[in-house]
C-alpha cells in the first residue's frame, strides 16, 4: 500500500495547507479518499493519472471534504473518460452532484455510479480479489463514515528450486500458490511448505476523519497497520473539540492505543496552529508510534 497525503488540514485552504484529500494505491488500484477544493491540482503534483481513479470515497458532506468533487467529475469529462466512476458517500451526495450537472447542462458521457450510505453500523461497501473496504461509522455533527481498507492475502511464493528438485509439473503451480500439497505420480506427497513460502502479510489502513472521541470504533480498527485519525485541536481546546465534535491529539492517541494499531498518523489540523510539534508531544505521551501528516507526504504502509 502507498498513501499520498494530498491535503490534511481542516476547513479553509491556506497558502501552506490544503483541506482533506488522499490517494491510496493498493496493488495497481488507485482510490481517492475525500476530495476537497484543490484536489485536482494536487493530483497533478503527485503525478496521479486521472484515468486510474475508478473509486472515490467521501466521508461526509462538509465542504472541506467534497467541494472538489464536482470539478473533478467535469475534468474527467473534458479528458474523454469512458469508464464508469463509482462514488461512495452519504445519502444526498448524488442529489448535489446531479443538480450541479443539470444546472450547468454538463452531463457526463461516462456513467456515474453512486453508492449512497446511510447505515449507522459498519458495512462492506467494496470488494474485489485484492481487497475489501468497510465503513467505520464516526461521531460527527452530520452523518460521517471513515473507511477501512484491508488487503486480502496474496498467493504463496513458488520455491523454484524445490519445484525443480521434485520435478513438479507446471500444472500444479496454481494449486501450490494456493497453499495445496502435491501428490506425485510416484505416490509421494510433497508438503506445500517445501514448495512455497509465505507471502507478505496483508496490510490494512483505517481512515478516520472527522469525528469526536469515540471508543466504539476500536473493535473495527483493531491492529491495523496504519490509522489516520483526525486531531483538529490540542488538549487546551478540548472543550471546543467536544462542542464541534472533533478530536484532540491526546484523544486520537488513546484510540490508537486501545486499538493496538501499528502506527498512528495525525491529521485534519486546525489552521490556527502554526507549529504542530505540540501535536506530537501530546500524542506520543500516550502512543509512541505516531507521526504528523503533511501535505505532499507519501507513505509506504
Amino acid at each position: 500500500m502507498k498513501l499520498h497525503i494530498l491535503g490534511c488540514h481542516a476547513a479553509t485552504p491556506s497558502m501552506k495547507g490544503n483541506p482533506t484529500s488522499q490517494i491510496l494505491e493498493i496493488r495497481n488500484s488507485v482510490f481517492l479518499i475525500d476530495c476537497a477544493e484543490g484536489t485536482q491540482v494536487l493530483l497533478r503534483q503527485h503525478k496521479i493519472k486521472f484515468n486510474r481513479i475508478n473509486h472515490i470515497f467521501i466521508s461526509h458532506l462538509h465542504g472541506d471534504h467534497f467541494f472538489g468533487l464536482p470539478g473533478l467529475i467535469s475534468t474527467f469529462q473534458l479528458l474523454g473518460r469512458e469508464k464508469e466512476l463509482h462514488i461512495y458517500g452519504p445519502s444526498g451526495l448524488k442529489e448535489v452532484i446531479l443538480a450541479l450537472l443539470r444546472v450547468g447542462n454538463s452531463w457526463t458521457n461516462y456513467s456515474l455510479v453512486f453508492h449512497e450510505l446511510q447505515k449507522s453500523t459498519s458495512e462492506l461497501i467494496f470488494e474485489n480479489d485484492k481487497l475489501q473496504v468497510r465503513t467505520i461509522p464516526l461521531n460527527h455533527r452530520i452523518y460521517t463514515n471513515g473507511f477501512l481498507f484491508s488487503e486480502k492475502p496474496k498467493e504463496r511464493k513458488l520455491n523454484i528450486a524445490a519445484v525443480a528438485k521434485y520435478k513438479v509439473d507446471k500444472a500444479f503451480f496454481k494449486n501450490i500458490k494456493g497453499g495445496k500439497d502435491v501428490l506425485l505420480d510416484s505416490g509421494e506427497l510433497i508438503p506445500n511448505s517445501l514448495l512455497s513460502s509465505d507471502p507478505p502479510s496483508p496490510k490494512s489502513y483505517a481512515y478516520c476523519s472527522d469525528t469526536a472521541f469515540d471508543l466504539s470504533i476500536v473493535p473495527l480498527i483493531k491492529g491495523v497497520d496504519l490509522l489516520y485519525h483526525e486531531a483538529t485541536f490540542l488538549s487546551n481546546e478540548a472543550q471546543l473539540a467536544t462542542r464541534t465534535k472533533h478530536s484532540t491529539a491526546v484523544e486520537a492517541a488513546r484510540i490508537a492505543k486501545e486499538a493496538g494499531v501499528k502506527g498512528l498518523l495525525l491529521g485534519h489540523f486546525s489552521t490556527r496552529y502554526k507549529n504542530k510539534k505540540a501535536f506530537i508531544d501530546e500524542a506520543s505521551a500516550i502512543f509512541s508510534e505516531v507521526a504528523l501528516a503533511e501535505d505532499g507526504m507519501i507513505l509506504e504502509i
